[in-house]
């Protein structure tokens, strides 16, 4: 699944992974493909990627990220909240 981590100044991330755990606002939930359809807010916490390094190898995929943990499976990152949106595989984080 492809997801997309945005901030209002950046793009943090963008590529295909497997799972990820996001801090929800009753606590860490877990992504992962075929999840349904849904809209969350999120809390300051951390964000766990388990990426898909051999479909992530595309130029098009240019967040800081990316770049910053290229050879990692999974990778952490803080946010400060924000909201979640999961649509037909495709998982859209706006975070502060």
């Amino acid at each position: 699944m492809l997801l997309e981590v945005i901030t209002p100044d950046e793009t943090l991330f963008i590529g295909n992974v497997s799972h990820v755990v996001l801090p929800g606002l009753d606590g860490s939930f877990g992504i992962l493909k075929g999840h349904a359809p849904m809209i969350s807010a999120l809390s300051k916490g951390e964000v766990k990627v388990d990426q898909i390094l051999a479909e992530n190898d595309s130029e098009e995929f240019e967040g800081r990220y990316n770049a910053e943990f290229k050879d990692n499976a999974s990778f952490t990152f803080q946010i400060n909240g924000g909201v979640i949106e999961v649509k037909s595989d495709k998982v859209i984080v706006l975070a502060e």
